[in-house]
């Protein structure tokens, strides 16, 4: 799995947030839930036994996310073509749109914020073209044509981005 270091960090504080907040709510609603009486036909306790089984669950998950993650140097994005950890902008050839994206792995995609998946349609088709180059792009929706108007690569550790191209 490719991360960006925001990436990573905000995995590694969700995990955090779930071993010791969530994990301590959970705990409380089990011993409350333990003071109703026969546990064996609480509903209320049976409840919160199944959350914290889903909570371990996801905890392993975001561990194991971390352990096998692959960090994205920014340093080492080759600016002169899309990759992961680049900035584009897309114009849409027949919409004659301009939409900046971030290109990230697929765990930190977000459509909603910008951020793409280098494993989706879009991602796919401009992975490893340069500025200028159109290409086509087959969505859900149909086929688009797209021209590459810029890869930039961005420092994901500033809130802002800060170009080095």
């Amino acid at each position: 799995m490719i991360l960006t270091p925001e990436g990573y960090e905000t995995l590694k504080l969700e995990l955090d947030t779930l071993r010791t907040d969530r994990r301590r709510e959970i705990a409380e609603r089990i011993r409350t839930a333990r003071e109703f009486g026969d546990i064996a036909e609480n509903a209320e306790y049976d409840d919160a036994k199944n959350e914290q089984a889903m909570l371990e669950h996801k905890i392993a998950q975001l561990e194991e996310r971390l352990a096998r993650a692959r960090l994205i140097d920014t340093a080492d994005v080759d600016t002169s073509v899309v990759s992961v950890g680049s900035v584009v902008r897309l114009r849409d050839v027949d919409a004659k749109e301009t939409v900046e994206y971030h290109i990230v792995g697929s765990a930190e995609a977000n459509p909603a914020e910008q951020k793409l998946s280098n494993e989706s349609p879009v991602g796919k088709a401009i992975i490893g073209r340069k500025k200028g180059e159109t290409v086509e792009v087959t969505t859900p929706r149909g086929v688009n044509w797209a021209t590459c108007m810029c890869s930039l690569c961005v420092s994901w550790s500033s809130a802002k981005p800060t170009w080095s191209r």
